[in-house]
């Protein structure tokens, strides 16, 4: 009998054992599934960087970007892949801004896309944004950061699953961004939405009105966390016409407009239409190309290109930005990560931004 009631106990002590195991085994896997989203916060707590102040902050004055002591600056620069996606691929390194910088980068435009910020996370993807604000400094060059999608906007219809977004989703990244990045003079522009278009209806309908009022809703949020950075809007047919703003600018003061002037837009000569879709604009408010680059098949055609509208620019006083620093993404700049050989495209941005230096 006394055999039985030891085994009896110690069956018990097991199984107590075992229950109290399994049960705490399986709050740890409530705890990771169930998070205490009591305790959660807002990802965009203000980053604490002490080179917040090292580059001149810009500023908007009349149609001119400007530094701190009124100097007007002329942009030049290069758009990189999206970090989420360079991450993922082994090349999220200070290598690529140190290349950027060779070429005589003074802007790098970094895309966000929808797709990306969701899957990192808005934390995890702050902590990447944060590393290329960090290079930048001390590098001398400032960002322009651009929430990468395509598409309509006020119908949620889109031109590919990686640009899918909402109304609601983009007032909460700028609203991140805004409060996270709030006086770090290193970013200089905030691109509220890369290229607004129907796709020729097939993307649904959107007038001009719906669209200013989305963007004058944008700034004003920004600028209840940030009121420093300047937010950049973007015209439609995938950011090219700015024609609207003959009869209903943006509705906010210290802005300037985007476009996207691809040779394949419009046909040679250029100069006249360019002056009537967008041009005009750069007479009255800052523009900047924050997309361009060789596009026709034809090298003779591409390089004709290049020289035109770089020396419209000049002219217009009008900022630019290449598409694209990769060696996948559509038209890229370099061949391969292993050596860094500059494309056709690459290679006349180097000679056009070493050309704008040495002045």
């Amino acid at each position: 009998m006394k055999k039985f009631y030891f085994l009896f106990t110690v069956l018990i002590s097991f199984l107590f054992v075992y229950n109290q195991t399994i049960f705490s085994q399986k709050a740890k896997r409530d705890s990771a599934q169930y998070h205490q989203w009591w305790n959660e916060r807002f990802a965009g707590a203000p980053l604490i960087f002490k080179d917040a102040k090292l580059l001149p902050l810009i500023k908007v004055e009349g149609n001119r970007f400007v530094n701190e002591k009124g100097d007007t600056v002329f942009f030049h620069g290069l758009s990189i892949a999206d970090p989420d996606k360079l991450e993922h691929q082994g090349h999220w390194n200070k290598i690529i801004f140190e290349k950027a910088k060779e070429l005589g980068t003074m802007i790098i435009r970094i895309p966000v896309h929808p797709v990306a910020w969701r899957d990192r996370t808005p934390a995890g993807y702050l902590k990447l944004l944060d590393q290329a604000v960090e290079w930048c400094t001390g590098l001398g060059i400032y960002i322009d950061i651009d929430w990468h999608s395509i598409g309509n906007l006020e119908e949620g219809l889109f031109q590919d699953p990686m640009y899918v977004t909402s109304l609601t989703e983009t007032y909460n990244f700028w609203r991140t961004i805004a409060s996270h990045y709030r006086g770090i003079n290193t970013i200089a522009f905030y691109e509220l939405f890369n290229e607004p278009t129907d796709y020729r209806g097939q993307l649904g309908n959107v007038s001009w009105d719906e669209w200013k009022k989305i963007n004058e809703n944008l700034i004003k949020l920004i600028r209840a966390y940030d009121n420093d950075k300047i937010p950049l809007v973007a015209g439609f047919d995938w950011a090219y016409d700015l024609t609207p703003l003959n009869y209903a600018p943006i509705d906010a003061e210290r802005i300037g407009y985007v476009v996207h002037p691809y040779p394949h837009k419009r046909t040679p000569p250029y100069e006249s239409k360019w002056e009537e879709d967008f041009g005009f604009a750069a007479n009255k408010y800052p523009v900047v190309a924050t997309e361009l680059g060789f596009t026709l098949k034809d090298k003779a055609e591409n390089l004709a290109y290049g020289k035109t509208i770089i020396k419209y620019f000049k002219e217009k006083g009008i900022s630019w930005i290449w598409w694209v620093f990769d060696p996948q993404w559509d038209p890229q700049m370099f061949e391969s990560w292993k050596d860094f050989k500059l494309t056709a495209g690459g290679k006349f941005y180097e000679e056009t931004t070493k050309g704008e230096t040495a002045k």
